[in-house]
């Protein structure tokens, strides 16, 4: 079904949620490397893009990327872009990475717990831009 795009609107907002897997393990402890939080924002980012927009974007940029906690494999990961700018064809969102589950091999080879409170991991501000509007 093909649904024409709606205007972009400063404050939309998608998120995802993921079961970070042992495969991704890169550092001693299991830690995941920062690339993996950054590869999820591009995937909710083109979502983002996919309902404001109708087209999947290009990522322009980051900035302001912070690593504030670790985050390990067995993790279960939530990850939110919202929009906080529109331009002619560029589009500024914020991004957040929480860890909301995390393993607990302390207690069992399979033993993990949801977190009271989400841990903040990551955050970002990027850019994206989109094909210019066709003239109807």
């Amino acid at each position: 079904m093909n649904t024409p795009a709606r205007q972009p609107e400063v404050g939309l907002t998608v998120v995802h949620r993921r079961y970070v897997s042992y495969a991704h393990a890169h550092y001693a402890g299991s830690l995941v490397d920062g690339a993996y939080g950054l590869g999820l924002f591009g995937d909710v980012a083109t979502e983002l893009c996919i309902r404001s927009d109708g087209d999947e974007g290009l990522f322009a940029s980051y900035s302001e990327v912070q690593f504030r906690a670790p985050v390990r494999a067995g993790d279960c990961v939530e990850v939110t872009a919202t929009l906080t700018r529109v331009g002619t064809r560029s589009r500024t969102i914020d991004f957040r990475l929480t860890v909301v589950a995390r393993s607990r091999p302390d207690l069992g080879a399979s033993a993990a717990e949801a977190l009271d409170e989400p841990l903040l991991a990551t955050t970002a501000t990027g850019v994206v831009v989109v094909p210019p509007k066709s003239a109807a």
